[in-house]
């Protein structure tokens, strides 16, 4: 078996065109070269195969085209997240009493799950250079709220997001154009769209097969500011022994992402631009006023084909949670507090869902874990 590391994917990775430091926001950490994906342009032998779709404009590996549109799925303001939970879900909204007050400078809070696509016609990667690329899984919750027993439920608001890379981004050094794939997203749309294999025709290499998700960690989430900058912040609660695969991916027990949202006002380069833009009302529009980037805030992932820069946390955690000083003089808990007590019923939660990681992972989402690849940890 030919080993690999994570140097040698990120080196076949790297490529160029990134925003100039002038179109950073002031005072932020935006201000050096960042590496965008590169371009895969589709193949035009026949109708199927010219037919467009994020992951191939974004970069990476050829995969299938979906028959679906692709990042269709924009906000749905028909009900507020809190109005939306199913039946039996875990998440206890108004769950934290006064001595819990969530810290201000967490912004968002919730479940996090990673996976990986394999290359085309690659159902069981033997190192990190069989992998497509990684995508994140979001499941916000109520900021305010407290995990109880059993699955978390689906309340239409999950979303999706495409890392066109094998790796995750590890340093300041390491920054990547991510993209929201799908958003307000229900489960039922996920295994359809997104979690399931499935196999198409092209007229110059025949039946082609684009491999499931397999699922690679599970956990608890925030999405912090610190003033200039938002990160997003988690706890690995699945596996609970970080394996070779986690660590090759990037993975860590606990890791943090600086987050910048591209203004769709200003077009990016070639190799990263969408085929469609995202649908922000004229209120978000404005808050980026000149600025090419801007810290990310939760709303802005709540709408498809939102572009962000993911940038490696040199400092881990720790800049990422760190309390606000008036939440300090307030005597308000710090932000570590609450992620780690939100991990600590994560863990409770998903012991009592099932016998082994997958298939906690796969009923967390209403899915027969039986149809899908295995939490993996090892090539």
């Amino acid at each position: 078996m030919t080993t690999s590391t994570r140097s040698q994917a990120k080196k076949e990775d790297d490529v160029t065109g990134a925003p100039p430091a002038s179109e950073a926001e002031p005072g932020s950490k935006h201000k050096t070269a960042v590496s965008e994906p590169e371009a895969k342009r589709p193949k035009k032998s026949d109708k199927k195969e010219q037919q467009t779709t994020i992951e191939e404009t974004i970069g990476g590996d050829a995969v299938k085209p979906n028959n679906k549109e692709v990042g269709s799925h924009t906000r749905d303001e028909s009900a507020p997240p809190s109005a939306r939970h199913e039946h039996g879900s875990a998440v206890e909204p108004n769950g934290r009493d006064d001595s819990e007050t969530v810290p201000s400078s967490i912004l968002e809070k919730g479940i996090i799950y990673f996976f990986f696509r394999g290359r085309v016609d690659v159902d069981e990667p033997s190192d990190i250079n069989d992998i497509a690329r990684s995508f994140i899984l979001l499941r916000p919750i109520e900021k305010d709220a407290k995990l109880g027993s059993g699955p978390i439920g689906d309340a239409g608001n999950s979303r999706l997001c495409g890392i066109p890379k094998k790796v995750l981004p590890q340093s300041g050094r390491d920054r990547w154009i991510a993209f929201v794939e799908k958003a307000g997203t229900s489960f039922e749309q996920l295994k359809k769209e997104f979690l399931s294999s499935e196999d198409y025709t092209t007229k110059t290499v025949g039946t082609r097969h684009t491999p499931a998700a397999t699922p690679v960690g599970e956990g608890v989430y925030a999405i912090t500011s610190t003033g200039r900058e938002s990160h997003l912040v988690y706890m690995l609660t699945l596996p609970e022994e970080i394996g070779e695969v986690q660590k090759e991916i990037g993975l860590k027990g606990k890791g943090a992402f600086i987050l910048s949202t591209k203004n769709p006002e200003f077009p990016g380069p070639a190799s990263t631009r969408l085929p469609k833009s995202p649908e922000y009302p004229e209120e978000v529009i404005k808050e980026f006023r000149s600025l090419r980037w801007m810290p990310t805030q939760p709303k802005h992932l709540d709408y498809a084909n939102t572009q962000f820069l993911l940038i490696g946390e040199s400092s881990g955690v720790d800049k990422a949670l760190e309390p606000q000083e008036e939440d300090k003089q307030k005597g308000v808990q710090a932000p570590a507090d609450e992620l780690e007590k939100l991990e600590e019923e994560d863990a409770k939660r998903m012991k009592g869902l099932s016998k082994d990681d997958s298939s906690r992972v796969f009923a967390d989402l209403q899915v027969n874990a039986r149809d899908y690849p295995k939490l993996q940890t090892t090539f």
